[in-house]
């Protein structure tokens, strides 16, 4: 077996940066060899200009609605976000289809590895059967009326279906809430008790509106819910932030991964330390789309010092340019300059496999593992596959 040896202008090995003048040893099957002082590395090494890195993790997309690039105005805010989705995410199948293959091939060639993919169809099923990239599917499920939980639940299940006969392995899908202000209790009890629920995730506290609902009933969601004309009449508010409210339902076994988090507070972080929800949780940023939907950013500062395990996401082309994890990390550099380039690139790999379970193939430079080799410019402005 060859082998492919690369050395850059500095190389994150998924934990840290190397010394320098280190050589990065790949077999040629695209599993980790070994990391050697350029002295013992022998011939035949690659210079590159650049860091190197292992792949990325795309821990939040919504592939399926890649055909709305551009679709939808920016910094509408996300009730209106919604609406907009609502009204223009069907099309036809070949434009879909086309779209989908063009942002895979986006996601591929920059240097993701690897997704957690929101579905609602199984559209994007074909593509991801090519086996380019590795996904868990999130098949989601939304409805606040406890009348439409059992046929809404049991639509997620035959996409949920669809996925696991044709793919494998079948824990790399899950059935999931879309968000808080979006499920009914009798609908979070069908998500929760899904045999094999192991790995969810949820849109969380991404308006000041979604709180505004849970603590005194008021805000956007109302209006939302009645031109929906839908009756929300039975929903009594709780008197605290969504997160307070909903994060306790999920179960000691269950991993779940929170998504945009432009309005968790101090008070949530500390509601996580003090111990009253069961689960593992890893907090998903996807700064772009949060520029592009709101123009406003989560509290990175507070999540840091608050002990969050934090993870990067593109969300979709319907509020994003790209889908790159090396955009969202320029982009954090550029708001948050004071957080370092070596904790991102944490964040883009091993946080990443974690939050989808894959660390055990993917994320650092370690043995047993074939987890992609990427090359980024140092000013964070454009990566590629290496490997």
């Amino acid at each position: 077996m060859g082998y492919y040896k690369f050395r850059g202008d500095q190389l994150f090995d998924g934990y840290r940066f190397r010394e320098k003048d280190e050589v990065l040893i790949m077999k040629e099957d695209g599993s980790f060899s070994n990391i050697l002082p350029s002295a013992e590395a022998g011939d035949d090494i690659q210079d590159k200009t650049g860091i190197i890195s292992p792949g990325f993790i795309n821990c939040h997309c919504h592939l399926e609605l890649s055909h709305m690039k551009g679709h939808i105005p920016q910094k509408t805010g996300l009730v209106q976000f919604i609406r907009q989705v609502i009204m223009t995410r069907q099309n036809g199948q070949e434009e879909m289809t086309r779209s989908i293959e063009i942002a895979e091939d986006e996601m591929f060639n920059s240097g993701i590895v690897a997704v957690g993919d929101i579905c609602n169809n199984s559209i994007t099923l074909t593509q991801k059967l090519k086996g380019r990239l590795r996904y868990h599917n999130f098949v989601e499920t939304f409805g606040f009326v406890p009348a439409v939980a059992d046929a809404r639940f049991q639509g997620a299940v035959e996409i949920y279906k669809e996925y696991t006969k044709n793919y494998s392995p079948s824990s790399a899908s899950s059935i999931v809430p879309h968000a808080p202000y979006s499920v009914s209790q009798e609908l979070w009890e069908k998500i929760i008790q899904f045999p094999g629920n192991k790995l969810l995730t949820i849109h969380n506290q991404e308006t000041l509106a979604e709180d505004e609902l849970f603590q005194d009933k008021k805000g956007e969601f109302l209006d939302f819910y009645s031109d929906l004309n839908t009756d929300i009449s039975f929903f009594e508010p709780s008197g605290r932030s969504s997160l307070q409210t909903y994060l306790t339902r999920f179960q000691a076994n269950q991993q779940v991964i929170l998504v945009h988090n432009v309005y968790t507070s101090q008070e949530d972080l500390q509601f996580l330390k003090n111990g009253f929800i069961k689960c593992s949780v890893y907090f998903c940023l996807c700064p772009n789309a949060n520029l592009y939907i709101t123009g406003q950013l989560p509290n990175l500062e507070l999540l840091m010092a608050g002990g969050a395990d934090i993870v990067l996401g593109t969300d979709s082309l319907a509020s994003n340019q790209r889908l790159s994890i090396l955009a969202e990390m320029q982009t954090i550099h550029r708001h948050f300059p004071s957080v370092p380039v070596e904790k991102l690139f944490g964040w883009a790999t091993l946080n990443g496999a974690k939050a989808l379970q894959m660390d055990n193939i993917l994320g650092s430079f370690e043995a047993g593992k074939q987890p992609g080799v990427v090359l980024s410019n140092s000013d964070l402005s454009a990566s590629r596959r290496l490997m």
